[in-house]
């Protein structure tokens, strides 16, 4: 069967969110211009000899500063680019990718695409490509991010040493800042642009033998106080010294954001709807019953003003608001578009880059909070253990959702409403789905910053019957 001729491509069209003018004056001294963006995609459209073709241009500028041991040993700053073309042709894709801009560079990878491709089996399923979208502003750069500098950092830095100084403390810890821009283009005329900037606070201070952290990161640096998380993780640090040693068993834990944070981002892949199918999930013969408690209610929503992220999925579908769990009964998934078209729904916009085996995830999930604070949580405790955080966690059981770790950071007993005084670390091992059952009270929802890298905005959380296997000796 002789090949496919190219289609005609269409002339790329802005969508509303691409026309959108800058962030500002400020902006334009950080910021790649869009000019340049489509020379790139155009020279690749010109060079592609694919029947339709799609590009993905990521540019990530990143500074950050390093400190330990009351001091400061490490300022680096990189920029880099990846220029990643699809190419598709009878049936059959596949993507090849290059960090070189000039002419030959952008030819190569065309053509590497291209051959690529051709060597793939033939997909049935394959979707042409998307042409332009209309798609949900979202504000996610801010030009005093992009401007800070390293004579800014180490200021918040020196101030942080000081006050480990002071305590007779040692700090260590990171500050960085940074930009991305992501494009999309396909030769049906789709050219969307996003933007955003990100900043991150991290900080653990140590005292003899204990140890307290804390950890912010916004896409507004302004959002971040080094002072406030020096003082919260030096003040975790004095009062997790000479720790004593309880039993391990089940016990009521309340459960800080970050902790939070650290267990319930593990979820995140169960909700995709190619997990479902694949039976890879822990909600497989668990949609719309209720298996949570009735106060655990959960979306995947870009927008939500905590979150960050581009307003389309890798392959430009606009992202939309999903609502995953409703008052502990698991009701929504989220969709890609090839995903979707196999099972008979909708797309949702959360798709990756094609191709790929995983098919589709939310990245952005908000669980609904209370109106409780911690201190309420624990003066309503009779005996409990207040959780900083979690580190070095596995999952055990995928179907039960059963996570294995270790608390850190700042671990304390709660008697009669009060904390009575720190105690050793533990290692757990609990049931995402008992968890969510148990919860008998919540905080605030905020933007959590944990162990990894989830982007989620969670409450801190009372929970019943925490299940604490042993003692660590760490």
């Amino acid at each position: 069967m002789p090949p496919k001729k190219p289609a005609k491509r269409s002339k790329p069209k802005a969508s509303k969110a691409a026309k959108r003018p800058m962030p500002g004056a400020a902006a334009d001294r950080f910021l790649i211009p869009r000019p340049e963006f489509e020379r790139i995609a155009e020279r690749i459209f010109k060079f592609s000899r694919a029947e339709e073709t799609e590009i993905e241009i990521d540019v990530t500028t990143d500074a950050l500063t390093r400190f330990a041991n009351n001091t400061i040993h490490q300022n680096v700053a990189e920029q880099g680019i990846s220029v990643s073309v699809r190419a598709v042709v009878n049936g059959r894709t596949a993507r090849a990718s290059t960090n070189k801009t000039d002419d030959v560079s952008l030819a190569r990878v065309a053509d590497a695409a291209l051959r690529l491709a051709k060597l793939q089996p033939p997909s049935e399923t394959l979707l042409p490509m998307l042409g332009p979208q209309k798609y949900t502003p979202v504000k996610r750069f801010f030009p005093a991010t992009a401007a800070a500098t390293p004579e800014e950092r180490a200021r918040a830095v020196v101030g942080v040493v000081k006050l480990a100084e002071r305590n007779k403390q040692t700090a260590a810890g990171i500050f960085t800042t940074g930009i991305s821009q992501s494009v999309l283009a396909t030769s049906r005329g789709l050219f969307v642009a996003h933007e955003q900037t990100r900043a991150e606070f991290s900080v653990t201070f140590l005292d003899g033998e204990s140890s307290g952290w804390a950890k912010e990161n916004f896409p507004d640096i302004s959002l971040i106080a080094p002072g406030a998380l020096a003082e919260r993780a030096s003040q975790k640090a004095r009062a997790s010294l000479h720790p004593r040693e309880i039993p391990p068993g089940h016990y009521t834990v309340i459960l800080e954001p970050a902790a939070v944070l650290d267990l319930v981002g593990f979820l995140f892949y169960d909700f995709a709807a190619t997990a479902i199918e694949d039976k890879r999930s822990c909600f497989n013969d668990r949609l719309g019953k209720r298996i949570f408690g009735g106060n655990i209610t959960v979306w995947d929503d870009v927008y939500h003003p905590l979150q960050t992220g581009a307003p389309f999925d890798g392959e430009g579908v606009p992202r939309q608001k999903v609502l995953l769990v409703d008052r502990g009964i698991p009701r929504g998934l989220v969709y890609a578009r090839e995903t979707a078209k196999r099972l008979g729904a909708k797309p949702t916009g959360h798709g990756f880059s094609l191709p790929n085996e995983y098919g589709e995830a939310p990245m952005n999930l908000v669980f609904a909070g209370g109106r409780s604070s911690l201190d309420e949580m624990i003066s309503a405790t009779g005996q409990g253990i207040l959780v900083t955080r979690f580190w070095y966690i596995r999952e055990v059981d995928p179907y039960q959702k059963i996570l294995t770790g270790m608390t850190r950071d700042g671990t304390f007993l709660v008697e009669n409403g009060q904390i009575a005084g720190p105690v050793k670390n533990f290692r757990f091992n609990e049931s995402m789905i008992e968890m969510l059952a148990s919860v008998e009270d919540l905080g605030p929802s905020v933007r959590a910053a944990g162990e990894e890298s989830f982007e989620m905005v969670v409450p801190a959380m009372k929970v019943r019957k925490f299940h604490f296997t042993e003692v660590t000796k760490f």
